[in-house]
């Protein structure tokens, strides 16, 4: 049986803060690979819920990314971890510098080392990667950061170098649903009842915003930003106006939620905003005549 370690059980109570620049830089925790090429990104929706992960693409030696403390070694095949579950497989968890704790998971049992130091530098070696996890078969690394200070689920890429070409963000589909249930098509629907609206677009099978913006004639109404992950009773949310749990924010496998915004009667051009971890900004607008 594979083991889950809960988010829950390594830090309690999360609580969402844009953490762009906060924590000083890592090295890679495998071969340097092309920003385009990671499997999942931070965010994406996984198994039914919101990944806390960077999902590698490549068969790699794995290595500490920091100076830090050896904190635990949880393998596939021991009992020792039996009283919880884990999608990890086999993983290493080490304490780093700023509060950060890094977890190296889907690694190889044969290679994963038995006598892994305390102390560990930059580049010390962990292990290769494996396919001990619920990866779907890949043989690639699951990295996670976890700010203990407070309490979040960080996206890896903040700290990581940033090489390459990043994956190009769309926003297709858009659609506003009202609270009745309904989907409107703005291209083609420019006049619309006054009301609440939530605003998807397509979901991308691998990359994810850094963060989205909604704006209304040129005012911010709304943030969602994948920076960080909060829990809030129970299940992964990231942040905006409110928490967004996965039921929220990715209503089935097609749709990304973008914001849920008000529309007042008159003339509203709801201006949307994608933004990758290079802060490089993708921006659609829409008018409306509100009744």
């Amino acid at each position: 049986m594979k083991k889950i370690i809960s988010m829950a059980v390594l830090t309690a109570g999360f609580a969402a803060s844009g953490v762009f620049g906060e924590f000083s830089s890592f090295d890679w925790p495998q071969n340097e690979t092309a920003a385009d090429s990671f499997f999942s990104y931070f965010g994406q929706l996984r198994g039914g819920t919101i990944s806390t992960s960077l999902i590698f693409n490549d068969i790699s030696d794995i290595k500490a990314v920091q100076n830090g403390e050896l904190l635990l070694t949880v393998r596939e095949h021991t009992n020792d971890y039996g009283w919880f579950e884990s999608t990890l497989g086999n993983a290493v968890f080490i304490a780093h510098d700023d509060d950060l704790m890094c977890i190296y998971g889907n690694l190889d049992e044969d290679s994963l080392q038995k006598d892994l130091p305390q102390k560990v530098e930059p580049g010390t070696f962990i292990g290769k990667s494996g396919n001990s996890g619920w990866q779907e078969g890949l043989s690639c690394l699951e990295f996670q950061v976890l700010d203990t200070k407070n309490s979040n689920a960080v996206n890896p890429r903040i700290p990581m170098p940033r090489t390459g070409t990043e994956l190009p963000l769309y926003a297709t589909n858009i659609t506003l649903k009202d609270d009745n249930g309904i989907y409107h098509n703005p291209l083609t629907e420019k006049r619309l009842p006054s009301g609440t609206y939530s605003i998807y677009k397509d979901r991308q099978k691998t990359a994810v915003p850094a963060k989205t913006t909604v704006s209304i004639n040129g005012a911010a109404v709304e943030h969602i930003q994948f920076e960080t992950l909060c829990e809030k009773n129970g299940k992964l949310c990231t942040s905006g106006n409110k928490n967004y749990s996965v039921e929220e924010l990715y209503p089935d496998s097609t749709k990304e939620l973008l914001a849920r915004i008000p529309l007042t009667p008159g003339k509203n051009t709801v201006g949307i905003t994608i933004t990758n971890i290079l802060r490089e900004n993708k921006n659609y607008f829409f008018p409306l005549d509100i009744y």
